[in-house]
């Protein structure tokens, strides 16, 4: 009985080991390199956003403690656990990773993340305000930091998409996932999104990989921002990278769960309805409406 137990056991280990199919044999070498740790992100980003925001995230500033001290010490240790990460990832994107010099690539890009901070600080502080000039329910400044989920959705976004056009591949996607499980908003980290952005409430808002959107954009809870359809090549296989998503323009809110699909672009001062399907563009200073849908009719200069 036991040596039957043990038979299975490695008749067991043997099949595991070995790949089942094409796709998983192109990975099966990975496990040569340590791979990106998921338990070192999450510290990624936690260090962040006590960067970005601290004594909110992170632990309290001591009073025995300077701010830049503070400061100091956790960007030394973001810049380690981030030139780790990098390093790790770059080994296990080995399909677009042609450099031989992934250790001098790694510190630099560490290096400029770190530079670029400032300017994610900044524009983090614009949804700050955005949130609580269109929150009547937001008190202060304080509260929108500790409370909204909006708010770490975006510190998780603004590193990713910063990451992400410095050339890291993976982290970007795994730090907004992240934040989509925490938070329910799911923001792919590859869309540009301008400055003075909120999400009010959030949970199920959706922004694909190549949306553009402008400043001082609202979103409501449950907002798709969408591909209605994307090209297949020859093999029947989804065309990457190509423009699929909205544009919204500058001043433009969508209420709670309107679809809006397909490159198209919503123009600036623009009002979408709740519960609204949008597939056409539609002019500047536009008000589409659930029972009035775009193709009869522009209400311009009416509100909700």
């Amino acid at each position: 009985m036991e040596t039957k137990s043990a038979d299975i056991i490695e008749e067991a280990i043997r099949l595991l080991s070995s790949p089942t199919n094409d796709t998983e044999s192109d990975y099966a070498g990975h496990h040569e390199y340590l791979l990106p740790s998921i338990d070192k992100l999450k510290e990624i980003v936690e260090t962040i956003r006590s960067i970005i925001f601290p004594g909110y995230f992170g632990g309290p500033v001591l009073r025995r403690e300077s701010l830049q001290h503070f400061l100091g010490v956790r960007i030394e240790k973001l810049y380690e656990l981030l030139a780790e990460q990098i390093l790790r990832v770059l080994h296990f994107d080995t399909e677009n990773n042609t450099s031989d010099n992934t250790a001098e690539k790694t510190d630099e890009v560490s290096r400029q993340f770190i530079g670029i901070l400032p300017e994610i600080r900044k524009k983090l502080w614009t949804d700050v305000k955005a949130i609580y000039d269109g929150d009547p329910a937001a008190k202060n400044y304080g509260e929108i930091i500790f409370c909204y989920p909006s708010i770490r959705a975006m510190i998780n976004y603004r590193s990713a998409h910063t990451l992400l056009s410095l050339g890291v591949p993976l982290i970007p996607r795994i730090m907004t996932e992240m934040a989509h499980s925490e938070t329910g908003i799911d923001i792919h980290p590859g869309a540009h999104i301008g400055d003075h952005f909120s999400i009010d409430h959030g949970t199920g808002v959706v922004i694909g990989e190549t949306c553009i959107i402008g400043n001082h954009v609202r979103l409501y809870q449950g907002v798709t921002l969408g591909a209605k359809k994307f090209a297949i090549d020859e093999n029947g296989n989804p065309v990457k990278n190509l423009p699929r998503h909205p544009i919204l323009e500058d001043n433009v809110v969508v209420y709670s769960n309107a679809n809006i699909l397909g490159r198209i672009t919503i123009g600036k001062n623009s009002v979408i309805g709740g519960n609204v399907w949008q597939t056409r563009s539609v002019p500047p200073n536009s008000r589409v409406l659930q029972q009035n849908p775009v193709e009869s009719s522009f209400t311009d200069g009416l509100g909700i």
